[in-house]
């Protein structure tokens, strides 16, 4: 994994990852959290990552969503003519 408490990573999202790999390393970053054990600087550089690694899985998901609306609307035109 890569290290958490990277600064240009806490604030900037990382959008060059796709959702496979973003959704795994949130795995991650909430399984080191649950397990305890780090310092609070560390805690919360996880927990930065975590929040955007989620915000990037979003965005992911939000553009397949776009993306099925987009060729359904597009499917309910065709079938109209």
């Amino acid at each position: 994994m890569a290290d958490a408490t990277t600064p240009d990573q806490a604030t900037t999202p990382d959008q060059t990852i796709g959702y496979e790999q973003a959704r795994d390393e949130l795995i991650a970053v909430v399984g080191r959290l649950e397990q305890g054990g780090t310092s609070l600087d560390e805690s919360l550089a996880l927990w930065e990552r975590g929040e955007q690694l989620a915000a990037i899985c979003q965005q992911w998901l939000d553009g397949a969503r776009a993306r099925l609306a987009k060729a359904t609307d597009q499917d309910v035109d065709s079938d109209a003519m």
